[in-house]
């Protein structure tokens, strides 16, 4: 048996409790595991001047893969800070955000849904170039051809090994340059491709079609903040972030992630869902090449969610500990 090693990163507030939870799980599938522990993040920032230390960049890019929990950005300029899964996204070239989207049995969720949203990761608005010209911010949005195809290639092979279908969403309409580049790129691309049947779709038009009807959907491919938005959008439909997971991924690294935040108001009580970031464990184990156990950790979910007991963002009482107590106890 392989032995993998990963490094794991707790990042800021309910990180702390998610992180252990997810450690938790893995170990007790009886893989063989060796953890590198690493930081990263604001609270990291705020004691060392830096969110995310040399340390922390040769552990990613030593280990087989990266598990991270959560991180604080504030919502004010901060001199020197940059955030830190923004930052290791792009020197890491993590070119490909993931986020699946799957009917869980969740009370209030919809019925038959199941899509991947697969996001450009290293341009758009999110290259953090601002600045200000007098009484006016102005923000640079970058797409590349490069980016573009790459991203369009990801999505497509995606999309083969599901069920064929791929929805281009962008805003041509309005910015016929960047959007347009990014959607006649990828449009191309998918035209080469037998058996896969390829649309466009503007973004407004995407998220009014998300919430009527999402089965419609199989693979979407995005610019960066639009794929962000219909990312959390997607995860509404099937029970909210607390069960959303994601995967960022290059050519050599990966690193997976629940896709909330850290969520100072409820850090350090315990009672933080760790779902989403078992389930970017189960991802993280997919691309290990681990399907098997994966497929255990999801159906184990699967029965907590069924049969509880249920964190309270779900409707129920169960805190951090008893929660991922019972999903070891289902992987039997």
């Amino acid at each position: 048996m392989a032995k993998h090693r990963i490094c794991i990163i707790e990042g800021d507030g309910i990180g702390h409790e998610v992180i252990p939870a997810a450690v938790r799980v893995l170990e007790a599938t009886g893989l063989d595991f060796e953890f590198v522990e690493a930081h990263a993040g604001y609270e990291y920032f705020l004691d060392h001047g830096t969110t995310v230390p040399e340390a922390t960049l040769e552990a990613v890019a030593n280990t087989d893969a990266t598990l991270f929990g959560a991180a604080t950005s504030p919502s004010k300029k901060v001199e020197g800070f940059k955030g830190a899964i923004r930052f290791m996204r792009r020197h890491f070239d993590l070119y490909a955000n993931v986020r699946p989207t799957k009917t869980r049995p969740v009370a209030g969720a919809y019925q038959n849904v199941d899509l991947i949203l697969v996001r450009e990761n290293t341009e758009g608005l999110y290259v953090e170039k601002e600045r200000v010209e007098g009484d006016r911010a102005i923000a640079e949005a970058h797409i590349s051809k490069r980016a573009s195809e790459r991203i369009g290639k990801y999505a497509i092979d995606l999309a083969m090994k599901r069920r064929k279908k791929l929805a281009v969403v962008h805003k041509a309409n309005v910015l016929p340059l960047t959007q347009g580049l990014f959607l006649n790129t990828i449009m191309e691309e998918a035209k080469q491709v037998d058996g896969l049947q390829s649309w466009d779709v503007i973004v407004d038009n995407c998220a009014m079609q998300l919430v009527r009807n999402p089965s419609q959907y199989d693979v979407l491919v995005a610019t960066n903040m639009f794929g962000d938005i219909l990312s959390d959008l997607a995860a509404g439909l099937v029970g909210g972030l607390g069960i959303a997971a994601s995967g960022n991924i290059g050519d050599k690294h990966a690193i997976f992630e629940s896709v909330h935040g850290s969520a100072p108001d409820i850090a350090g009580k315990g009672i933080s869902n760790p779902t989403a970031t078992i389930l970017s464990a189960v991802m993280m184990l997919e691309h290990l090449g681990e399907y098997e156990v994966a497929g255990r950790i999801s159906n184990a979910i699967d029965t907590v969610l069924t049969e509880g007991p249920r964190t309270g963002d779900l409707g129920g009482t169960a805190n951090t500990q008893q929660f991922t107590d019972a999903v070891v106890k289902a992987l039997g």
